[in-house]
């Protein structure tokens, strides 16, 4: 099981597709994985699996506390990506995954910034805002200022 750690006789290879001359390296775009965890603690195999259950357990109560947020009040996307974050320490999944959602928030992004996605999104904008504007004027020409929860039975 890869664990992500950098002991001795494990071995990571990874394919570098993005490089012109196309030579494979051992790490290629995948430099950086792996456990974050003190040289102490990688040095003792027990040690090591114990810190490893501890950011576990840490990254899944963020998660699941960010899980509990998505329907309650509070940055509950935030929280689990805070989780993600603390996996992504030790974890090499976890690193793949945040690079793949980093990716794809930066495309979006670009992708927003697009005039011609910026002019639809500006003209959906207006559209909704005059739609409301005309139920609002409905509703003030048939009822007037009154709150529907102050009508009188009628």
């Amino acid at each position: 099981m890869n664990t992500g750690s950098n002991e001795l006789g494990e071995v990571a290879m990874a394919v570098d597709e993005t490089g012109a001359s196309g030579v494979r390296s051992e790490r290629g775009s995948e430099e950086g994985l792996g456990s974050r965890a003190p040289e102490f603690i990688k040095a003792r195999r027990v040690l090591h699996l114990s810190w490893q259950v501890g950011v576990f357990v840490v990254g899944l109560a963020v998660v699941v506390a960010g899980v509990i947020m998505l329907p309650l009040p509070g940055p509950g996307w935030v929280v689990i990506f805070g989780g993600m974050a603390i996996w992504a320490t030790e974890f090499v999944w976890a690193q793949l995954v945040l690079r793949w959602t980093k990716r794809k928030v930066t495309e979006a992004a670009q992708r927003a910034l697009d005039p011609k996605v910026r002019r639809r999104n500006i003209i959906l904008t207006v559209t909704g805002l005059v739609i409301v504007g005309v139920l609002a004027g409905i509703y003030l020409w048939k009822f007037g200022l009154v709150m529907p929860w102050k009508i009188e039975d009628q």
